[in-house]
């Protein structure tokens, strides 16, 4: 059992879905309220593959990582060859995706642990070659997130487009932006935070793997006090990534370990959050509805969304 504060035991011995029993009938009601435009805005980077050609690379990813693969199982190339019938026509595609650290996803409660236990004192040893028969993303799927969103922008904090590579987001920047904006998130909000790291890709793709911005310790802590159902960031890891793609805390301050493992608190990374930026520079407003559903796939670690602000 962890050893700092965390929600082991909280909702029973049983859980399997962390904070998101935050999300009650009262509480996904009253989030709704924080949609007041009707406009809504996808915080979704595009899936691009191919099975040749470049198109994957030219959306951010983390080097090493399995890249997104389109597949065309049938196309209007067969129908000019002749290969396929006449009359009613169709295309059909296949899509292989690994969405850690590739596109816009969701991490399951089983995709990082310490030891031999998952959140919640499941056992590591059930997350087997097939998947994981604890705390996989269908879990989340079943029920999806609809929470009051709250923006946390770091990049306009600082008055910068983006965050540096070595900088890290600490507790004390996190509550001054709350207090400048004066909205911060509660129990069952999800703490959406922009570094406006995405940017940087389409500019210097090696400045992008060179190391990322991102969270320090003590603000995944401040965060899980908070109670929040879900940590959404722009960035590849929640936490900052040094030079070799790693992040340099240890296992107490490790941000995977305090808010997935100990806390059971959802993370959704590489959102695209520019336009939502925008958006509530323009409203003089930074709460909003989030909804996000993971695909329902079982033993999942993880899986892409297309999350939506609705203003």
């Amino acid at each position: 059992m962890p050893n700092q504060p965390h929600n082991w035991g909280r909702w029973g011995d049983d859980d399997q879905q962390g904070a998101l029993n935050h999300l009650t009938p009262a509480t996904v009601l009253a989030a709704l309220g924080a949609a007041r435009d009707g406009r809504v805005l996808s915080l979704a980077m595009p899936i691009k593959g191919a099975t040749s050609g470049p198109a994957p690379s030219t959306v951010p990813h983390l080097a090493g990582r399995p890249l997104p693969q389109h597949f065309m199982s049938i196309d209007g190339g067969d129908y000019a060859a002749g290969a396929r019938a006449a009359g009613a026509r169709i295309a059909d595609d296949a899509l292989v995706l690994s969405p850690h650290g590739t596109t816009t996803h969701m991490d399951a409660l089983c995709h990082m642990w310490a030891g031999e236990t998952l959140y919640n004192g499941h056992p590591a040893a059930r997350v087997r070659s097939y998947g994981a028969a604890r705390l996989g993303i269908e879990h989340a799927a079943a029920r999806g997130v609809v929470a009051r969103g709250v923006l946390l922008d770091a990049a306009a904090h600082r008055g910068v487009p983006h965050l540096r590579a070595t900088d890290r987001i600490g507790a004390g920047e996190l509550a001054a932006i709350c207090a400048r904006d004066g909205t911060e998130p509660g129990p069952g909000d999800v703490a959406v935070i922009r570094t406006g790291w995405p940017r940087v890709w389409a500019a210097d793709p090696a400045l992008y793997r060179s190391g990322q911005p991102g969270l320090a310790a003590d603000a995944g802590r401040w965060l899980a006090e908070r109670d929040v159902v879900m940590v959404a960031m722009d960035n590849a890891a929640i936490q900052g990534l040094d030079g070799d793609g790693r992040s340099g805390e240890d296992v107490e301050d490790d941000l995977h370990l305090t808010l997935l493992w100990r806390n059971g608190i959802h993370l959704a990374e590489m959102l695209w959050l520019d336009r939502l930026a925008e958006a509530a520079a323009e409203g003089r407003r930074t709460d909003f509805l989030f909804i996000a559903v993971p695909l329902p796939i079982e033993g999942g670690t993880g899986s892409p969304i297309n999350p939506v602000a609705v203003l």
